[in-house]
């Protein structure tokens, strides 16, 4: 690597990574926070039978929790991968 280009990469990586960091926590925020707060609004609909406040309670925020994680968990390889970057970097 040349060393003026290194951290500048090293920059943008973590830029990158902070930003899809903060997203991934709204939206982790925006679905605990609204399937408490609107409850009762989503109670008058259905999936499968059961009201769509009891789901969200049940199993849809940690399905959605889960795809959060996954994604990260990508798309952190793919920034790895394009940036050439190691956890060991600095050792």
């Amino acid at each position: 690597k040349n060393r003026k280009e290194a951290p500048e990469k090293d920059s943008l990586y973590w830029q990158k990574t902070r930003r899809m960091t903060l997203w991934l926590l709204l939206l982790w925020f925006a679905v605990t926070f609204s399937a408490i707060f609107f409850a009762r609004h989503l109670s008058t609909y259905t999936l499968f039978g059961w009201p769509i406040s009891f789901f969200m309670a049940a199993q849809g925020s940690i399905l959605i929790f889960f795809g959060i994680i996954v994604f990260y968990s990508w798309r952190m390889q793919r920034l790895d991968e394009a940036y050439q970057h190691d956890s060991d970097h600095g050792k």
